[in-house]
């Protein structure tokens, strides 16, 4: 997760519709795999690697971002947790590209250089944000330099030389919302200057509503080949 949204959201962010329903989606991604050990590329904060460790298989996790600045050790669920600016080669069974490949000129070349570091049936789960279309201040604000369709995300791993197993598309069920705001803004783009994220605080009842709908939507999550805000996909190294 980009620390930019954590420091709008504070240490409640896991309470946050959009961040609560994603992990919870990420979770039933890996739910067949158990996961040992995990590598989470551009970390952040480690939001992801953590609920993970609390509601997985997984035992261990290397949360690696460039904008740390220091290498350190926690622990998580009494699971320990070892954040660095880089890695070499390692054991990991499972590799998270968590909104970080939008980051980087290069997708290709972040995804291979990575790969490159763990065993041969490593599965890497990778989530995007979804449709040029939607771009918006949101994304300036975050320094993101595209948006993905899942037809690209297929054409990006199968060109990265690596298996793809699945991928769908997720928060359909606020995708009208998010493109009428989208589309809304880009008018207002025209004239304001400020960049600024959308994510914000919600009130309890609006966070309620938005969870609900994205947790109506997880069992069927697979299925979506249409529309959502963010894309998801699994694959495997060879």
């Amino acid at each position: 997760m980009d620390i930019k949204e954590l420091d709008i959201l504070g240490n409640n962010i896991g309470d946050h519709w959009y961040y609560w329903a994603k992990a919870r989606a990420l979770a039933q991604w890996i739910q067949d795999l158990r996961p040992k050990n995990i590598l989470d590329v551009g970390a952040g904060s480690g939001f992801f690697s953590s609920y993970l460790l609390e509601n997985s298989s997984a035992q261990e996790a290397w949360c690696v971002d460039i904008n740390y600045e220091n290498d350190s050790d926690t622990l998580h669920c009494n699971k320990p947790v070892h954040f660095r600016r880089s890695v070499e080669q390692t054991d990991a069974d499972l590799i998270l590209f968590m909104d970080v490949l939008e980051h980087v000129e290069d997708d290709i070349g972040l995804i291979r250089e990575y790969v490159d570091k763990v065993p041969q049936g490593t599965r890497i789960v990778i989530s995007v944000p979804a449709f040029q279309f939607l771009w918006s201040n949101h994304d300036i604000f975050l320094g993101h330099k595209r948006r993905y369709t899942l037809k690209r995300m297929i054409e990006m791993i199968e060109s990265s030389d690596l298996l793809f197993i699945d991928g769908s598309y997720y928060y359909g069920s606020v995708f009208p919302i998010a493109a009428i705001l989208r589309c809304s803004q880009k008018i207002k783009m025209i004239n304001n200057k400020e960049i600024k994220s959308q994510l914000k605080k919600h009130n309890s009842i609006i966070n309620f509503i938005l969870k609900i709908l994205c947790k109506i939507e997880l069992p069927v999550m697979r299925y979506n080949k249409f529309a959502g805000i963010t894309v998801f996909c699994l694959a495997e190294k060879k």
